[in-house]
């Protein structure tokens, strides 16, 4: 998976650098749907953002290729609860992970501003956090507890995915940009039974965008 990540980094980069007839710098912000996949379950979306810089290669009229730099705030949570006469439980936890991502996202414009768009990407973790909230009741009386524990150990220090979606720029330069990104990598790093639970992250990223 490196390989064929740096590779393709590579053969666009190269391509870009012969072929390249313009070069627009800008920025982007959005929302995250972020969550799991792999062989978690029952866990919740968690909405979150993010935000970097962007560029766009333009290589023809109808193809450019625009690499990114991005922060991104991802992850998911889990509520669970249970009740019976006279007691109940209920507790969420919220797992933040937090990225360094580098997309490399090949553009077709189809019509006048209109383009679709897929890449690779490059994930770096820059933390890890679960955030949790536990509440019991027994009998009318109530007690809680809450904490934060740093798990970045827990998970690998690089992810991989793929970015499929859509984007729209008006003339000014503004822009906008729906995109998906499914994690190739399994980024579970816990104990020597990693390898055999898969995580993945999922994305959904809506975006608002100006080139200057």
């Amino acid at each position: 998976m490196k390989k064929l990540f740096l590779c393709a980094a590579m053969a666009a980069f190269a391509f870009t650098s012969v072929n390249a007839q313009e070069v627009t710098f800008g920025a982007k912000a959005g929302l995250n749907l972020a969550s799991l996949g792999g062989d978690v379950e029952d866990v919740d979306g968690l909405t979150s953002f993010h935000f970097g810089a962007v560029a766009e290669i333009s290589i023809s009229e109808k193809f450019s290729v625009q690499p990114e730099l991005l922060y991104s705030a991802q992850g998911a949570k889990i509520e669970e609860s249970y009740s019976e006469v006279g007691y109940t439980i209920s507790g969420e936890s919220k797992l933040k992970l937090n990225y360094l991502n580098i997309p490399i996202i090949a553009k077709y414009y189809v019509a006048e501003g209109f383009s679709v768009e897929a890449g690779p990407q490059l994930g770096l973790l820059l933390s890890a956090e679960e955030d949790w909230e536990y509440s019991e009741t027994f009998e009318g009386e109530t007690t809680s507890e809450s904490g934060e524990n740093d798990v970045k150990d827990e998970y690998k220090g690089i992810d991989f995915g793929f970015n499929i979606g859509v984007g729209y720029k008006l003339n000014s330069g503004l822009n906008f940009a729906a995109r998906y990104n499914l994690g190739l990598a399994n980024i579970n790093d816990d104990g020597d039974g990693s390898d055999d639970f898969k995580i993945n992250n999922n994305v959904l990223q809506v975006s608002v965008g100006y080139f200057f």
